[in-house]
């Protein structure tokens, strides 16, 4: 894709283009992918962040006279953030850019309710699959063997992603998808919702168990093993190693890594990176021990 074209299909007019270069898909700075993006940057601080695969910045006049470019084009605007994401809004119409459709595939001996909801499009489910009423399994779903998804769940909604202009808010559309692997159990009104961009998938790994009324955000990575109870919220973009135990009702900031072998405990709040076999607990998180130290100093 060039994005010269697109913003002139947009009728796009306020805007310099410097070293004009194509690129495959739109992702963040912080994004994982081996496609070629289009990325913007609006803070400076994240300059020496901007991985090898960007191809096309889009960033203000003040931040571009700081920039050494060599390898990347770079589109000069005022509010780099808002046309990235009215671009992203733009090209969910694209065949080019969003996932090829397919007719939805139903494994073996699956047991799914006639109250169930699911896509006619772009899902796959896999062999003795449980789905029971009134579970709404979304596009660009896909769903391992054995797998339990309880009832009032919703497997691939949109997520929450918004981002404020002068005057409104303009909604992110979601255009990834969902994998949940093999033998996970979902329980009653959980919501997973798939990923912002077509390359990108929330992911549930092989024999996870997440509980009732748990929300996992948009490109949530959660490793095989691993158990979210009651009430926890997963903010977009976090990994979850595998053997880890989420609390009830812990809450976790999006773009954060929690390691393997990790227990967030009972109403934990996240902010920081957890290690690997680490224990969290307080508001906001800090290692359990330490918790529990200050907590017999305050009695």
């Amino acid at each position: 894709m060039e994005l010269s074209n697109i913003l002139k299909e947009m009728d796009v007019s306020d805007y310099t283009i410097q070293n004009k270069k194509e690129f495959d898909t739109l992702g963040l700075i912080a994004s994982i992918t081996d496609l070629s993006m289009c990325t913007f940057l609006d803070n400076e601080k994240y300059i020496v962040r901007i991985p090898d695969n960007v191809t096309m910045l889009i960033t203000t006049k003040e931040i571009f006279s700081g920039l050494s470019v060599n390898s990347y084009g770079v589109c000069i605007v005022e509010n780099p953030r808002l046309l990235y994401f009215n671009i992203h809004n733009f090209l969910s119409a694209s065949i080019n850019y969003t996932r090829k459709k397919f007719a939805t595939i139903i494994g073996k001996n699956c047991t799914i309710s006639s109250h169930a909801v699911i896509s006619d499009n772009n899902v796959t489910i896999g062999d003795d699959v449980t789905i029971e009423e009134f579970v709404s399994i979304r596009e660009n779903t896909v769903i391992g063997d054995g797998t339990i998804i309880r009832s009032g769940s919703v497997i691939g909604g949109e997520g929450f992603e918004f981002k404020r202009t002068e005057n409104s808010v303009l909604g992110v559309k979601h255009l990834g998808g969902v994998i949940i692997g093999q033998n996970v159990e979902i329980q009653h009104n959980t919501c997973v919702d798939k990923a912002v961009y077509p390359w990108d998938d929330t992911m549930i790994g092989n024999n996870s168990k997440i509980d009732n009324l748990v929300h996992i955000a948009h490109a949530v990575k959660i490793n095989n093993n691993t158990m979210v109870v009651a009430l926890s919220g997963v903010g977009g973009r976090t990994t979850i190693g595998e053997n880890s135990w989420i609390g009830f009702s812990s809450t976790i900031t999006n773009g954060i890594k929690v390691g393997k072998d990790t227990s967030v405990n009972m109403g934990a709040v996240v902010t920081r990176n957890v290690g690997d076999g680490q224990s969290v607990t307080g508001n906001f998180a800090i290692d359990h021990k330490k918790f529990i130290e200050f907590i017999k100093s305050i009695r």
